[in-house]
């Protein structure tokens, strides 16, 4: 089999699952892992991961580190077919020319802006729009997850609009000792927030507006939502629509699953790589309809659910795979995703 080479520019909390994520997939080469980090998040890999230096600076310093890069980030760009830019906000809109100039292709995260790329990609919805193209962005943790719920009721023929209000965290767990948000709230300061046009930029037809506050806390978001059906239906219908679509999960207060943290800790005692969760988990037991309004809350681990549509924004870009449904069956199976945390289904 023909591997397509990857190369990850940022080896952060996103660079550092794609580059095992990739590690994984059967049609994927990863060439190598850019940053300009000296400290443990990049010698931790040092002796697991060919690591390059993102700058000359960070060359001399990883150098005397003892850390031995296996040289820059335009040698990494030389070796890939395809770059996954995981750097920080504005800092991988800044590398876009470089990427051209080399005639290599590039998958941004949430951070940049829609026109950065002129795309925006959730695996689901609008994979064939990304095939060929030289670029596109994997639009972030919370638009992500939104584009997969909302769209799996539209794609049933039962969304009309939707409301929702997102409490977000304060900052990144292993970052919290920096500084946070402790004893209050924050509210966006816009209404809606930016994730409800965000996800327009991939669903243009969606009506929703969302509301967002960061809390007090640094693990995993979550949403509420109040939904408008095209029609009355039954929460069998919604709950069935949800089931269909890839992605979710259900987990549900009636197993002990209280709150965000112990969500987290099932994902541990799944064995989950960091705990990380790749699914939208939705507590089926808060599913509510009246009529033709839905009622739901779910949880979104922000440092995780990109991931699986990185890998196919990766297939998409460079045409590994012909439709979302070939390429996600590869991703879903790879990383071991479930329908229901609590159950044997699987994907």
């Amino acid at each position: 089999m023909n591997k397509v080479t990857v190369g990850v520019n940022g080896y952060g909390v996103i660079g550092k699952r794609v580059a095992d994520a990739i590690l994984m997939q059967p049609d994927m080469e990863l060439v190598g892992v850019a940053d300009i980090a000296t400290d443990w998040r990049i010698a931790s890999v040092a002796n697991r991961l060919p690591i390059f230096a993102a700058t000359e600076d960070a060359r001399l310093a990883m150098t005397v580190a003892g850390l031995r890069p296996r040289g820059t980030l335009d040698e990494l760009v030389e070796l890939s077919d395809i770059i996954i830019d995981t750097t920080p906000k504005h800092v991988a809109a800044g590398n876009l020319e470089r990427y051209r100039t080399a005639g290599v292709k590039a998958v941004f995260q949430g951070g940049e802006s829609h026109a950065t790329t002129g795309h925006s990609f959730v695996a689901q919805a609008n994979y064939d729009s990304a095939l060929g193209r030289d670029t596109t962005r994997v639009v972030s943790c919370n638009t992500t997850s939104i584009v997969r719920v909302l769209g799996a009721l539209d794609t049933a023929g039962l969304l009309l609009r939707a409301r929702g209000v997102l409490i977000r965290r304060a900052t990144d767990p292993w970052e919290s000792h920096l500084g946070g948000i402790m004893n209050t709230m924050v509210p966006e300061p816009s209404i809606p927030s930016h994730q409800g046009p965000d996800a327009q930029t991939v669903l243009p037809g969606l009506d929703l507006v969302t509301i967002a506050a960061k809390g007090a806390h640094t693990q995993t978001h979550n949403h509420y939502w109040t939904i408008q059906l095209t029609r009355p239906a039954t929460r069998d219908e919604v709950i069935a629509a949800l089931r269909a679509a890839p992605r979710i999960a259900f987990i549900r207060i009636s197993d002990g699953l209280l709150a965000l943290n112990s969500t987290i800790e099932l994902m541990r005692d799944l064995g989950r790589p960091r705990g990380d969760m790749w699914e939208v988990a939705v507590w089926e037991d808060l599913v509510t309809v009246q009529g033709d309004e839905v009622f739901l809350t779910y949880q979104v681990y922000n440092e995780a659910i990109v991931i699986p549509e990185t890998i196919d924004a990766i297939r998409a870009l460079t045409k590994l795979a012909p439709d979302a449904a070939s390429s996600m069956a590869i991703t879903d199976s790879t990383l071991g995703m479930r329908k229901d945390f609590l159950s044997a289904q699987l994907p």
